[in-house]
């Protein structure tokens, strides 16, 4: 598995831009890079990751390499719109819920009222991947999108993680309940 070499972060406010490499820097080991603009943050990168809470688009569909990974946090919301309409039609969108897709993202149910692409857009729900029911990526060249709108399940993942490793790295404090 390949190692990331650095991470490359923009925020239109200064101070929470600051914050992020600050914090950053106690906790990872990878250089983590201000961005003067969304442009450099994410031209040239393997991975983006988006966490707005955008109404406009954040990244243009130009800025995106062929073989990229995006992963879509933001837009949750129907009237919400994180990335370039462009880019979401030339991916391979996953997602981890069709229904709340369709009910919710903002990227996804514009997309489809604006008549760019249709339901059949969304090609797979993340455990559909995980288990191999359906392909992630079909070709290196191929952008593929995830599209999270927040699963009580991906929360116990991401805590059940962070669990393992607190313990792995004895920190944090045990507390009864």
């Amino acid at each position: 598995m390949q190692q990331f070499r650095e991470i490359r972060a923009w925020s239109p406010t200064p101070e929470h831009l600051a914050q992020l490499v600050s914090d950053a820097k106690s906790i990872c080991d990878i250089p983590v890079h201000p961005a003067g603009c969304a442009e450099e943050a994410v031209r040239r990168a393997d991975i983006v990751v988006l966490a707005t809470s955008s109404c406009s688009p954040t990244i243009d569909n130009d800025w995106v390499s062929p073989g990229s990974l995006i992963i879509s946090l933001g837009a949750y919301r129907p009237n919400m719109r994180e990335m370039d309409p462009a880019l979401v039609a030339r991916a391979r969108v996953v997602v981890d819920s069709r229904a709340a897709a369709l009910r919710e993202a903002g990227d996804i149910v514009q997309g489809i009222r604006e008549r760019r692409f249709s339901e059949a857009h969304i090609v797979a729900e993340l455990g559909e991947v995980v288990t191999g029911r359906a392909p992630g990526r079909t070709g290196e060249e191929q952008v593929v999108i995830f599209k999270s709108l927040g699963m009580a399940v991906e929360d116990l993942a991401a805590a059940q993680l962070a669990y393992a490793r607190a313990r792995e790295h004895q920190k944090g404090r045990e507390i009864s309940l």
